[in-house]
């Protein structure tokens, strides 16, 4: 659970709701039309934008967001120079009964090809191939909710004109003049609710979890061809822990 994302929604909406109830009441900020537009209308827009496929994981990738798999970088390089340690005093088929028992996919499917002998270049060629295009899906499913933040915000602005037009056709009856101006006002703020608090921030957030995961597997990618190549355990270490931050940089032969 990413603590950071639960909190900052949260806060958020405790804050605008706060607000609300501290002012006119929260129900005077509720009007089914204004929903209409701008909820229905952004989602209507999105589903004209993205293949039915891709929308349909649109609630996963939010959850995603609040709940992101977890890879613990640190014993993850502690396994890959174990391997390598074993593979270098017994050779890479000794590593056969761990990978096959190996719950990282990436990692297992990089070393099961190099224990059945095949070529470095086509091992790395192949693990870049499907990390690129793992990053690409994720990229569109960001992108889903960057365009809703953008669509939301249009619709608003179709809302306010919506409301508008019919404030000027009924200045003659002043008991419609309130109900117009209510949609005209609450479909702009409904847009900038969804743009900024779950259109924007939630694109934002999966973008850094891509390029963490794009790192993860791109430091595999190395930890594999060093355990292919037979690199002294220290010289793998060294390697991987350079895709960390220095000061998360903890070596185990210190």
């Amino acid at each position: 659970m990413d603590l950071g994302t639960v909190v900052g929604l949260v806060l958020i909406m405790a804050l605008l709701l706060g607000a609300m109830a501290m002012g006119v009441g929260v129900g005077a900020y509720i009007d089914i039309p204004s929903v209409l537009i701008v909820v229905g209308g952004s989602i209507g827009a999105l589903m004209i934008s993205f293949k039915p496929g891709q929308m349909k994981k649109f609630t996963k990738v939010f959850m995603i967001a609040i709940k992101p798999p977890e890879e613990n970088v640190a014993e993850l390089i502690k396994k890959l120079v174990e391997f390598a340690t074993k593979a270098r005093k017994d050779g890479i088929l000794a590593l056969e009964s761990e990978v096959n028992n190996e719950p990282n996919a990436f990692l297992k499917k990089g070393l099961s090809m190099a224990i059945d002998g095949s070529e470095p270049d086509t091992i790395r060629e192949l693990l870049e191939i499907e990390l690129e295009q793992t990053s690409n899906r994720h990229k569109i499913h960001g992108a889903i909710f960057n365009q809703w933040a953008g669509l939301a915000g249009a619709m608003g602005m179709v809302g306010t004109l919506i409301g508008l037009v019919a404030m000027l056709l009924n200045m003659a009856d002043p008991s419609a003049i309130g109900p117009s101006m209510a949609v005209a006002l609450l479909t702009t703020m409904y847009g900038a609710i969804i743009g900024n608090v779950f259109g924007t921030p939630i694109y934002n957030i999966l973008s850094i979890r891509d390029t963490d995961e794009s790192t993860v597997k791109e430091m595999i990618i190395s930890g594999i061809m060093s355990i292919q190549s037979g690199d002294a355990p220290r010289v793998l270490e060294a390697k991987l822990l350079s895709y960390l931050a220095p000061v998360d940089r903890v070596s185990q032969f210190e």
